[in-house]
């Protein structure tokens, strides 16, 4: 049981990854830091180094900042293109291996494809939509609920993964939903 719920903790963290990079780093080298919930296993103990949770603290401040500018927050997402599959990738490894035996190279895979995905569906679908339709004023109080997300997923990853499990299960079907009832839409207007 305790390798399933290392699974989930694993998917959990690695989505959260793929709204915010640095949010699940933080949470996850924190936690190590100052709490025994988390033992970090080598090379992914450096995630609870002081010096590393500020440079974390430090690059999440900028990214935060960064998203939440007008025009700047899609060069944001351009630049983490590739920083926020590869922060999954870390996190899925770092977490999956601490509590499991998960092979690295199996977990670091699947880090990429969670957290990669997560940030395809928002950076290239919903955040264009909600830049779209509401001519940029959304965008704020959207980055502002990714931020708390994120954060709240990569807690709840960690305390009640079961939960989170749950959350991401709802969440892909919503996602799934809401892209169906718009192809729907279309073809009607086409008709």
């Amino acid at each position: 049981m305790e390798a399933l719920f290392g699974i989930m903790t694993a998917f959990g963290l690695s989505a959260s990854a793929g709204l915010n990079a640095y949010i699940p780093l933080m949470v996850v080298g924190v936690i190590a830091h100052y709490t025994s919930w988390i033992k970090l296993n080598p090379p992914y103990d450096i995630l609870a180094n002081a010096w590393v949770l500020i440079v974390i603290g430090i690059l999440l401040i900028v990214e935060m900042l960064a998203d939440k500018i007008p025009a700047v927050n899609h060069i944001n997402d351009i630049l983490q293109t590739g920083i926020r599959p590869a922060a999954g990738a870390i996190i899925f490894a770092a977490s999956a291996h601490a509590l499991t035996n998960v092979h690295p190279v199996i977990a670091i895979i699947c880090g990429l494809l969670v957290a990669g995905s997560v940030h395809v569906v928002k950076s290239a679908a919903i955040r264009p939509v909600v830049t779209a339709t509401t001519g940029g004023t959304a965008n704020i109080p959207v980055s502002i609920a990714e931020d708390v997300f994120a954060t709240g997923l990569s807690i709840l990853s960690i305390v009640i993964p079961v939960l989170v499990a749950v959350i991401l299960i709802i969440s892909v079907a919503l996602i799934i939903w809401w892209f169906w009832r718009r192809a729907q839409r279309k073809k009607l207007a086409v008709s």
